[in-house]
């Protein structure tokens, strides 16, 4: 493969090297389309999970390995993932990204049984983490002038923020339409379509300096945060699972006219073997950071976490990461379950988020050079927490104009006027060694961030299924009565959304507190330039 960009060191490279690159637009646009493809295949095959293991005679017992596969290696392995990409090249590391995403994507599509699904589920986590972080990574080097930066960010945020509600239209779409399968084969021709365009199009750009492998400083960060992601992701799975249960438990007995008592869910919470991989991950990832402390050229440099403004961009990405997948999915399911919307009308019930996204993102890329990013962070973290607190309000007949869609809409706007500055604030003074750790560190946060909300938001909604369920019982209201068991599930959404409002909420003032940069602090010194002739 011939890579069309002159190597830095040529003749005339570095007469050029101040100039920003000419095709950098269309660079973004070919970029945009595979960020996409990770985004959405975070939610695509959710609405699909009851088509597949029918079709593929999964047990319930196994089936949250379609998900979990996915985004326990995502997760562990962005931090090196993002150190290939500085060490070894941005555009060959995401070139290898996007073709090894395609053909775990198409073995997915062709699976025959469950282990050929998983691991291609694994698969797909594995090459999403090369081609995330040298996606963002590629934007930090070829956009440096803060305002062009800016409106680059505002495209990966729209899609940041607005993906995971396409991908669950995309999912419904195609489920009902078409086949399971294709929740994958989607991806082949975006895929092989961006590697065409990327050879030509997307420049190269590599870290200078010291370029050796941290390869313990790997090992331990990678078994510690896919320990820490899949002990958070079997809580919300068991908590999701014995809320299920009892769900399908007490509409039968309510079908049959029998006389038994509602069935009250267990806290995922309980489960000894998931609290032992949380600590087992934390204990890692502690060794981790002492290691990295002491390593010359470490795969996570401290000094990208602990600048006071890249960590509180860090910690911000966790707690919007936290309550933002978690709502996606109980939104979701009281479409489904409570309003009985069929997929494709509960894929569609999600875009108000996307169009919020989308106008605040392009608004946003716009007021970061001028305002700087935290006026813009604290606004969008208030706006997203109050359309979650709104939507906590829904209940068995709430008509979709009322609560729903002002809900979502506020959540959109909150998310594109978050994502956009957090995306540029937690990459800019990286300085060019290190804006693949930087942007896997991000990626990273946001991925932790979800599996950790969606286990807390679960067990909180199952507590309180249980809470208002012995409360009917001690009332003596009938157990038969199918709006008993549907107002419980209802009772348990709006606290998820309550809870998930209060985790942006926190978020807002992390932002507030801890970050001090203002619009000057933008274009930083000595970011990555891409060398073309």
């Amino acid at each position: 493969m011939t890579d069309p960009t002159p190597n830095a060191s040529a003749p005339g490279a570095h007469a050029a090297a101040d100039e920003p690159y000419e095709r950098r637009w269309l660079a973004l646009g070919v970029i945009a389309m595979t960020v996409l493809l990770v985004i959405l295949d975070a939610t695509i095959v959710n609405i699909a999970l009851p088509a597949v293991t029918a079709d593929l005679g999964i047990s319930p017992a196994s089936q949250q390995w379609i998900v979990t596969a996915y985004t326990l290696t995502f997760g562990g392995f962005l931090l090196l993932g993002g150190r290939i990409a500085d060490f070894w090249g941005r555009k060959r590391t995401y070139l290898v990204g996007a073709a090894g995403f395609a053909v775990a994507s198409a073995l997915g599509g062709i699976a025959q049984n469950e282990a050929m699904l998983f691991g291609a589920r694994a698969l797909q986590g594995v090459f999403g983490a090369l081609l995330a972080p040298a996606s963002l990574a590629l934007l930090t080097v070829l956009f440096t002038d803060p305002k062009e930066r800016a409106k680059a960010f505002g495209v990966y945020g729209a899609i940041a923020g607005g993906g995971s509600a396409v991908g669950l239209l995309l999912g419904g779409v195609l489920t009902e339409y078409a086949d399971w399968r294709w929740c994958f084969w989607v991806n082949l021709p975006v895929a092989l379509l961006a590697i065409v365009l990327a050879i030509p199009i997307v420049p190269e750009s590599k870290a200078p300096g010291d370029t050796s492998y941290d390869i313990p400083g790997a090992v331990l960060v990678t078994l510690g945060l896919a320990s820490i992601v899949y002990g958070f992701t079997r809580v919300a799975e068991a908590s999701q699972t014995n809320a299920a249960e009892a769900a399908a438990a007490n509409a039968e007995a309510a079908a049959q006219g029998g006389a038994a008592a509602l069935v009250v869910p267990e806290s995922g919470w309980a489960d000894g073997l998931a609290w032992l991989f949380i600590v087992a991950g934390l204990v890692l990832v502690a060794l981790f950071v002492l290691l990295e402390l002491r390593t010359r050229n470490p795969l996570l440099p401290m000094r990208i976490v602990l600048d006071r403004n890249r960590g509180g961009a860090y910690l911000t990405s966790t707690l919007v990461g936290a309550g933002l997948l978690g709502a996606f999915f109980f939104l979701s399911l009281y479409f489904q379950q409570v309003l009985g919307y069929e997929p494709v009308m509960a894929g569609l019930a999600s875009l108000p988020t996307t169009l919020g996204v989308f106008i605040s993102a392009g608004l946003a890329s716009v007021l970061v050079p001028r305002i700087g990013p935290k006026p813009l962070m604290v606004l969008g973290g208030l706006l997203a927490a109050a359309g979650l607190f709104t939507l906590s309000f829904v209940g068995l007949d709430t008509g979709f104009w009322e609560l729903p869609f002002p809900g979502q809409l506020l959540l959109g706007l909150g998310l594109g006027f978050t994502f956009v500055p957090l995306s540029n604030l937690a990459l800019v003074g990286a300085g060019q060694h290190d804006a693949g750790a930087a942007s896997a560190m991000l990626n990273a946060t946001q991925q932790v961030g979800a599996s950790i909300g969606t286990a807390v938001l679960a067990s909180l909604s199952v507590a309180a299924i249980s809470t208002y369920t012995a409360d009917v019982l001690a009332s003596g209201a009938n157990p038969q009565d199918p709006s008993v068991g549907l107002a419980a599930q209802v009772e348990g959404y709006t606290t998820a959304f309550t809870w998930a409002a209060a985790l942006l909420l926190l978020g807002a003032v992390v932002s507030a507190v801890l970050i001090k940069a203002t619009k000057e602090d933008l274009p930083a010194e000595g970011d990555a330039v891409v060398h073309v002739g």
